[in-house]
């Protein structure tokens, strides 16, 4: 099974009663605490979408002859409140979790403790086959696919193509982030960022180190003692000009500190708008306003799309990666028939289909060869490129104390440093992770 380049191995864990202590709390009455499942009924555990998940959860109990009939259960809207909901249950050994909808950036934490069924060989080799560099790089721990790749998702450069025609930008390669600055500065336009404090913070962060050949995690063998992070490192430094420069010189508008996706899409939209990095998500919605007759079609007809900037012209870009990876909970009574069913879940059909009507990319390059998704996303092509260059957020199982640490130091843009707060925050994840500070 390929690695990716761009796979780390991550920080060694601390004890798992240390990890854990503030996730079991509270969760020894939950032992159990799944659904009454039949010998051959499977539990998914998704995230919330437009009815995809459970679509396939039936089409493929269907296609199972009765071998399986697979549930689904559905988990709280953030990101947040579905890894805290899943590893108290995992912890507490619930034997319901059969399948589950995992973000990448959480996977090392429940992968380490080992809370995760072993995926099978013959599994791993079926299911990553033409998958995309980064979500493979998501899916795995300790050079171990340790999750099945569901769907993908990265940011790109979408751009007005009248700004970009102004700026006198060729737009068929790669561009910089300098001169991407420079043409919204020029033409008194506004660049679409995400400056909340929020984990949209976390992935422009990582975005950028690792573009300028850094990462946020360094030493793969640390332990929370002696963890070692590239904040403070010649790629933070260029990471935090970066966003110095966009908070303070107003390229992000007066809207920056608190602007996330959403808003950074509505300021894209506007007379304002120059270039943006931001998810697939936009151009359906666009779309949408469009139809709705709340935005000019001559808004869409100007928008165009590329790879995520780069920090130099000499050096690839490393665009955020986002999606889902499925897992089996190593507690689960019928882990055989879950990674059987997950197969089908993966299914490049089934891949397809889910982008079609959900909006939610393929991890599988095969998916993008059906003629429907190129109707619906016409930057389908770029997508599929970018998450072969894609790289995940830091690896670990401190996860959510790097996210944090970042999302309280790097927030907002123009409080930024780059003489201070690269060194600031790395010293304030550190104590954190040393149990000197709290967060």
């Amino acid at each position: 099974m390929p690695i990716s380049r761009r796979t780390r191995t991550a920080v060694k864990t601390r004890p798992r009663g240390t990890v854990l202590a503030g996730l079991v709390l509270g969760t020894l009455v939950m032992s159990g605490c799944g659904p009454a499942q039949a010998d051959n009924s499977l539990t998914w555990y998704i995230n919330p979408d437009a009815g995809g998940q459970a679509a396939i959860a039936q089409k493929c109990s269907d296609e199972s002859g009765g071998r399986y009939r697979i549930e689904t259960s559905l988990l709280p809207n953030d990101a947040a409140s579905q890894r805290e909901q899943l590893a108290r249950r995992l912890a507490a050994g619930d034997a319901s979790l059969d399948i589950m909808s995992l973000d990448p950036p959480f996977v090392p934490e429940l992968a380490e403790p080992g809370f995760l069924a072993p995926v099978p060989e013959d599994v791993a080799e079926a299911t990553t086959e033409n998958v995309v560099e980064g979500a493979i790089a998501g899916a795995t721990w300790k050079d171990e696919l340790v999750t099945v790749p569901f769907w993908a998702n990265t940011q790109i450069l979408w751009y007005r193509k009248s700004v970009a025609e102004a700026a006198g930008l060729d737009m068929s390669g790669p561009v910089t982030w300098e001169q991407i600055m420079e043409a919204a500065r020029a033409q008194d336009k506004t660049l679409g960022v995400q400056g909340a404090q929020a984990e949209s913070m976390t992935v422009w962060v990582n975005a950028l180190i690792e573009s300028a050949g850094g990462s946020i995690i360094v030493d793969p063998e640390a332990t929370a003692d002696t963890v070692e992070l590239g904040l403070d490192t010649e790629a933070g430094i260029a990471a935090a000009e970066v966003i110095s420069t966009i908070g303070k010189d107003g390229l992000g508008g007066p809207g920056l500190p608190t602007q996330a996706e959403n808003e950074s899409l509505i300021g894209f939209q506007g007379d304002v708008g120059s270039f943006m990095v931001n998810w697939p998500f936009v151009y359906p919605a666009t779309v949408a306003a469009v139809e709705a007759g709340t935005l000019d079609q001559a808004v869409l007809d100007d928008i165009g799309w590329g790879i995520y900037p780069r920090m130099s012209a000499d050096q690839e870009a490393a665009p955020p990666l986002g999606g889902i990876n499925l897992g089996v909970g190593a507690q689960s009574d019928n882990p055989e028939l879950a990674y059987e069913a997950i197969q089908c879940i993966v299914s490049v059909e089934n891949q397809s289909e889910y982008f079609v009507t959900n909006g939610n990319p393929p991890a599988n390059t095969e998916a993008y060869e059906d003629p429907r998704i190129e109707e619906s996303f016409p930057m389908a092509a770029t997508i599929r490129d970018s998450l072969q260059v894609a790289a995940p957020r830091p690896q670990t199982p401190f996860y959510n104390e790097v996210s944090t640490g970042i999302q309280q130091r790097w927030a907002p843009p123009a409080a930024v440093d780059p003489d201070s707060t690269p060194q600031s925050s790395s010293d304030f994840i550190t104590s954190v992770l040393r149990g000197e500070q709290l967060l």
